[in-house]
């Protein structure tokens, strides 16, 4: 098993696999791999749970089917895959009508032609609430886990952070989110081409930013038995994310590196990788590359904003929900 960072989630997966031994394998990065034809096959499933992930009143069921989709194509993103298929197993609750299934199927589906995949089958039960587990199945010649990086290589991170924070922050207090925080929340974009071209253009280890930043630096760091020294001064900000960060009174770049349920991507790239390399990546995937910090000899995230230590917090799947 890779290892882990903190965190009640990622306990429980470590018992899971001290149990299983060894009829397990390969658990704790974000994609399975299995050797198919000279080729890797990426296997990722990834669930999404009404209100856990999402509520009936924040999103149509257009938009729960989308992101629950991009959520697990992130996955094969972050090993550098291409995108083929997905599988969505579907529990639809009492009073939901052929038409809302037939809804959320259609984003689902809308989200995996966006990156060149199809939807190849699934499955149908009844439950007490609605939950979308999707499996996304994709190919890769040279994968990327999150266990290859190495002390003195560059940290960075694909697009801006923060907004899907900004949108909750909104919902949790009763108000409608800025456009961009509610667009960033709904219609994630799994950066699948990205992940591509930085497997091709160096990077030792990625992981995707589900949990936000200071979360998965913690697994990347753990994988690869590196700490992770972050510059939080460093970090993109979503427009949206700094006016909710001023409206509570937060420093931006820590509002937005404790925001999860972002779909970007946190590389490894050797120190050789430089501003000149990020531009060309920008000009060609059409999204920006920023370094936050480098990986040293050590463990653990270390974050400094200001000059002064902070301790970042993630996404807890396992924490009380705002009611």
């Amino acid at each position: 098993m890779i290892a882990l960072g903190p965190g009640r989630e990622f306990d429980r997966v470590r018992r899971v696999a001290a149990a299983l031994g060894a009829r397990a394998t390969g658990l704790g990065d974000d994609c399975a791999l299995l050797a198919a034809g000279g080729r890797l096959l990426a296997v990722s499933t990834d669930v999404s749970v009404e209100d856990v992930h999402f509520r009936l009143a924040w999103l149509s069921l257009e938009e729960i089917g989308w992101r629950a989709a991009a959520a697990a194509l992130s996955d094969l993103a972050a090993d550098g895959a291409d995108a083929d298929a997905v599988l969505v197993a579907l529990t639809v609750p009492a009073g939901a009508g052929d038409d809302d299934v037939v809804a959320l199927m259609s984003g689902a589906g809308a989200a995996a032609a966006e990156v060149g995949a199809r939807v190849v089958g699934g499955d149908l039960s009844a439950g007490p609430g609605w939950s979308v587990a999707v499996t996304a199945l994709g190919w890769t010649a040279e994968p990327i886990t999150r266990a290859g990086a190495r002390a003195g290589d560059g940290l960075w991170v694909t697009g801006r952070l923060g907004a899907p924070r900004a949108a909750l922050e909104a919902w949790g207090r009763g108000e409608v989110p800025a456009d961009e925080a509610r667009r960033a929340f709904a219609r994630p974009v799994p950066r699948l081409y990205p992940g591509r071209w930085l497997a091709r253009h160096g990077a030792r280890a990625m992981i995707d930013l589900s949990d936000g930043l200071g979360a998965d630096a913690a697994h990347l760091a753990a994988a690869s038995g590196v700490a992770a020294a972050l510059e939080l001064d460093l970090v993109p900000v979503a427009p949206a994310a700094a006016a909710e960060a001023g409206r509570l009174g937060v420093p931006p770049e820590r509002f937005a590196a404790e925001s999860g349920e972002e779909y970007e991507l946190l590389v490894a790239l050797p120190a050789g990788f430089v501003a000149e390399d990020a531009l060309a990546f920008a000009s060609v995937c059409g999204v920006t590359l920023t370094r936050v910090g480098e990986a040293r000899e050590g463990a653990g995230v270390h974050a400094r904003l200001g000059g002064s230590p902070v301790v970042l917090s993630g996404f807890d799947h396992f924490a009380p929900r705002r009611r």
